[in-house]
C-alpha cells in the first residue's frame, strides 16, 4: 500500500492503520513464530507481544470503541508483564495466565473485525482481508487457551510433553476438522474447547466466507451486500440513446 498522488501523510496513515491487510501479515507471523517458538521462557513472551499487538491493531482497524481499544492495550501489557515474569523464572502459572489473556483479547479482537465485515456496503477487497483474518485468528486464539491450560492444570493437555508448535498445528487442524489424530486432548477442558472450535470452524468458512468470496467481484468495485432499488426502465419505453 503506497501513498496516493497528493496525499498527506496523516491520512496515509489513517488508511494504512484501517487496512485489514496489516491484521492479516501480523496473524501470519504469529502463526510462523507460534510454529517454530516453544510458548515458554522468552518464546513466550515474543509470542504473548505480537499476538496483543495484532488484537490492539486489529481494533484500530475496525473503528472499536476507543474504550475498548484503551482497555485492550492495557490488557496486552499486562499479559506480557506476566510473560516476562514467567520467563524470569517464576514458575508456569503467570505463561498461562498471559496465555489466556491474549486469548480473550484475540476474541475481542475477532468479534470487532467480524461485526465490521459484516456491515460492509460492499463486498471488496478489504472485506475478502478481514474475513480471512478472523478465519485465522480463531485458530490462533483456541492455539493460546490450548497453552494457557496446558500450562495451569495438573497434567500436560496432550497428556505427553508438548515439543514446539504443538498448539498452533493442533488447533489449526482442528479448526480445518483435518484431524490427523497424532495430537488429542487428554481430557476436559480440552475437548471440549476443540469440539468447540470445530464447530465455530465448518460455520464460518461454510458460512460466512464462502458466500463474501461469491458476491466479490474483483475490478468492479465490489458489489452490494443489500439489493440496490431497481432503476431499469418500465417495459415497452424507449430508452435514451447513450451521450456521445
Amino acid at each position: 500500500m503506497l501513498p496516493r498522488p497528493g496525499e498527506r501523510w496523516t491520512r496515509f496513515g489513517a488508511r494504512v492503520a484501517n487496512a485489514f491487510g496489516i491484521v492479516l501479515l501480523l496473524v501470519v507471523a504469529i502463526y510462523i513464530l507460534a510454529s517454530l517458538t516453544s510458548f515458554d521462557g522468552w518464546g513466550g513472551v515474543a509470542l504473548t507481544t505480537v499476538a496483543g499487538t495484532c488484537a490492539a491493531v486489529a481494533l484500530v482497524s475496525a473503528d472499536a470503541n476507543p474504550r475498548t481499544v484503551a482497555w485492550a492495550t492495557t490488557a496486552a501489557v499486562a499479559a506480557v508483564i506476566l510473560a516476562l515474569v514467567s520467563a524470569l523464572g517464576r514458575g508456569a502459572t503467570p505463561m498461562g495466565l498471559a496465555a489466556l489473556t491474549v486469548a480473550v483479547l484475540l476474541a475481542v479482537a475477532a468479534a470487532e473485525v467480524l461485526g465490521t465485515t459484516l456491515t460492509e456496503h460492499t463486498v471488496g477487497f478489504r472485506t475478502i482481508l478481514g474475513a480471512i483474518s478472523v478465519y485465522v485468528i480463531l485458530g490462533i486464539l483456541f492455539s493460546f487457551a490450548y497453552a494457557g491450560l496446558d500450562r495451569l492444570q495438573s497434567g500436560s493437555f496432550f497428556g505427553t510433553k508438548t515439543a514446539t508448535g504443538d498448539f498452533i498445528f493442533f488447533s489449526i487442524t482442528t479448526l480445518t476438522t483435518t484431524g490427523y489424530g497424532n495430537l488429542v486432548p487428554a481430557g476436559q477442558p480440552g475437548r471440549m474447547l476443540s469440539g468447540l472450535e470445530m464447530l465455530i470452524g465448518q460455520i464460518f468458512l461454510v458460512t460466512l466466507i464462502a458466500g463474501l468470496v461469491s458476491l466479490w467481484r474483483p475490478g468492479t468495485g465490489g458489489r452490494r451486500l443489500k439489493p440496490k432499488a431497481d432503476a431499469s426502465p418500465r417495459r415497452g419505453g424507449i430508452s435514451a440513446p447513450p451521450a456521445e
